[in-house]
C-alpha cells in the first residue's frame, strides 16, 4: 500500500510538471490535427507516447542495480540543475526580461508554418503532421518522463510519480478531446515557476540524501525546503527587477 502522506508531494511534483509538457504537447498536435488532418496528428501522438511507456519500464527497473547513494547523488544533482533553469526563465519571465510562454500564439504560428508545408504523404499517411506530433509528444514527454524517474527513484516512489504523470496526461487529453482548442487559459508560466521551485528543492534533498546528511523529520524537511526556495525565488524577482529597470511587472 502506498502511504499518501508521504508520497503526495511526489505525486504532486511529477503532476505539475507533466502537465506543463502534456500542454505544450497538445498545442502542436491540435495544430496539425486542425492543418494537416487528424489522422498522422494522433498518429505520431500515439507512437511517441508509446515510446516513451517503453522507456519508462526499460529504465525503471534499471535502477534498481543502482547503490541508492549514489543514485540519490545524481538525480539529486540533474534535478538541481533542471529545476534551476527552469526557475531562471520563470524570474526572468515574471520581471518582463524574456516574453510570457503564449500557447495561443504558438499554436497560430505552428498552424501558418504547417499550412504551408508541401503534401508529403508516404501510402496515404502526412508524413510531415506524423513526424511533427511525434516529435512534440516524444520531447516534451521526455521531459516529463526524467522529471518522474529522478523524483520517484531517489526515494522508492516510482509509482506514486508516475501515477501524478498519468493523471496529467489524462487531464491534458481530456480537455484537448472536450475542447479542441490550445490550453491557453493554464497560468502555465505560473506552474513553471512552482514546478522549478519543486524540481530544486527535491534536487537539494536528494543531494543531502546521497552524501549522508539526516534532514530533520526526514521526508518532512521538505516543507521547510520549500518555503527557504520560495523565499529565495522571491528574492531573485526582486533582484531581477531592479537590475532591470523598465521591465514588465
Amino acid at each position: 500500500m502506498i502511504d499518501w502522506s508521504q508520497a503526495a508531494p511526489y505525486a504532486v511534483t511529477a503532476f505539475l510538471a507533466s502537465l506543463v509538457e502534456f500542454v505544450e504537447a497538445l498545442t502542436i498536435v491540435l495544430a496539425v490535427g486542425t492543418t494537416r488532418g487528424w489522422r498522422p496528428a494522433l498518429m505520431g501522438a500515439a507512437t511517441g507516447t508509446v515510446v516513451l511507456v517503453v522507456l519508462v519500464l526499460a529504465l525503471g527497473p534499471a535502477l534498481e542495480i543502482i547503490p541508492i547513494a549514489v543514485l540519490q547523488m545524481v538525480v539529486g544533482t540533474l534535478l538541481l540543475l533542471f529545476g534551476m533553469r527552469w526557475l531562471r526563465k520563470a524570474i526572468l519571465r515574471a520581471v518582463g526580461v524574456i516574453a510570457l510562454h503564449d500557447e495561443a500564439q504558438i499554436f497560430d504560428d505552428e498552424s501558418r508554418a504547417l499550412e504551408g508545408a508541401h503534401d508529403g504523404r508516404v501510402a496515404g499517411v502526412d508524413v510531415i503532421g506524423f513526424i511533427t506530433t511525434f516529435k512534440a509528444v516524444l520531447l516534451e514527454g521526455l521531459e516529463a518522463v526524467f522529471i518522474v524517474i529522478a523524483i520517484g527513484a531517489g526515494g522508492g516512489m516510482i509509482v506514486p510519480a508516475s501515477l501524478g504523470a498519468l493523471a496529467a496526461l489524462v487531464v491534458v487529453a481530456a480537455l484537448g478531446l472536450i475542447i479542441h482548442r490550445p490550453l491557453a487559459r493554464v497560468p502555465e508560466n505560473s506552474l513553471k515557476f512552482a514546478v522549478g521551485v519543486l524540481i530544486t528543492v527535491f534536487g537539494i534533498f536528494w543531494i543531502g540524501e546521497g552524501l549522508g546528511l539526516s534532514w530533520p523529520g526526514g521526508d518532512w524537511a521538505l516543507p521547510g525546503l520549500l518555503a527557504v526556495t520560495i523565499a529565495a525565488s522571491a528574492v531573485a524577482v526582486q533582484l531581477t527587477r531592479r537590475m532591470a529597470p523598465g521591465t514588465a511587472s
